[in-house]
């Protein structure tokens, strides 16, 4: 415990090499001596960075061997398989990580026994930085891992198409009726399209084919839409007449933005549970929320008039609160009680609601 070598006694202390009385020699000087101490938890990461970065070259070792048997192997029929881009962000991260770990070592090696505390410094926060890059790749793998699990998507064609937006945090959403019952039945399997591209196949928890809506919940367990919950609310009475109204929806793979304002107190027919409206959408919105300028959802796009007419209908959100108070028993599923949008602007607020807003798919197996 009297030699200077701070980077044998380290080895010695990770090999479990150092007698009972070494150990707690060693044990009290990094107690009484904190440029020991310092000096000898750097050696200790540092060695740990070799020994990882032995464990990453004996593992490209063992593949080069696996390499040369499968090339000495009768030739078979060549399998190719596509990686996805996040795999490729993982490869990226380890590389990284190993690059620079190589250059640490070839620093060490070749450095002179005699450090000052100023190069400790900066191997140490080198250490810490590949610390730093492989807790990063811990997660990117993770979240692989996660997207992994989520459902297939059908290889079937798509039957129809439509938007629906959130209820509730935890996986409940809304859409019209007739995306997944067109009057022959209903679709084989229901998918949503996240705004990030990722699938989850749902079912239906409650319908009313006269209001033309249903109540879908995502099958995935523990699921949810974001981190935080439902920003809007629902009007329980009719906005008046003028209102200017505003939607989000997916016609197109992308989301769609339309704006206008509500040309008549009812719909369809004189239909007194909808809206008439001054809104542009096409084929794809039913199921689209229409929100006033607070961010407060008025009703639930339902279908769009001849061209002739111009005229796009809606049905009221009371339609869809009755239809929340008639769920199955047993069904727990509260609606938001504030309302997060009041205070954003347009555009603020068009992004927040992105989040909670997705396309619909109807498949047949």
């Amino acid at each position: 415990m009297n030699t200077n070598n701070v980077w044998e006694i380290a080895e010695a202390y990770l090999d479990g090499s150092l007698s009972l009385a070494e150990a707690a020699a060693l044990k009290s000087r990094r107690e009484t001596d904190e440029v020991f101490a310092s000096e000898f938890n750097d050696n200790i990461n540092l060695l740990s960075s070799l020994k990882s970065s032995g464990s990453q070259k004996r593992f490209r070792a063992m593949l080069g061997d696996i390499h040369k048997e499968q090339s000495a192997a009768p030739a078979k029929a060549k399998r190719i398989i596509s990686l996805p881009a996040h795999f490729w962000r993982i490869a990226a991260v380890a590389a990284t990580v190993a690059l620079v770990t190589s250059f640490i070592s070839y620093s060490i090696m070749n450095s002179t026994s005699k450090r000052n505390t100023a190069e400790y410094s900066v191997i140490s926060n080198k250490v810490t930085a590949i610390a730093n890059d492989q807790k990063n790749l811990k997660k990117i793998v993770q979240d692989s891992l996660i997207n992994k699990k989520s459902p297939v998507v059908p290889t079937s064609d798509v039957r129809r198409t439509g938007t629906g937006f959130a209820l509730t945090n935890d996986g409940y959403f809304v859409t019209s009726y007739h995306v997944i019952n067109d009057g022959n039945g209903e679709g084989d399997s229901v998918y949503i399209q996240s705004n990030d591209g990722v699938y989850y196949k749902a079912f239906v928890v409650n319908f009313s084919a006269e209001s033309d809506l249903a109540i879908l919940k995502v099958m995935k367990k523990n699921f949810q839409f974001t981190k935080c919950e439902v920003p809007y609310t629902f009007v329980s009475k009719k906005a008046a007449l003028g209102s200017q109204i505003y939607t989000v929806g997916y016609p197109k793979e992308d989301i769609v933005y339309s704006e206008g304002y509500i040309s008549a107190r009812n719909g369809y027919e004189g239909d007194s549970r909808q809206y008439t409206m001054e809104l542009p959408a096409g084929h794809g919105q039913s199921g689209s929320p229409v929100i006033d300028a607070r961010g407060n959802i008025l009703g639930i796009l339902t279908a769009i008039s001849s061209p002739k007419e111009a005229n796009t209908y809606a049905v009221s959100s009371d339609a869809l609160l009755d239809l929340v108070e008639k769920m199955p028993a047993g069904t727990k599923m509260r609606l938001p009680k504030s309302n997060k949008l009041s205070r954003l602007s347009r555009e603020e607020q068009i992004a927040t609601m992105e989040n909670y807003t997705f396309s619909v798919k109807v498949y047949k197996k």
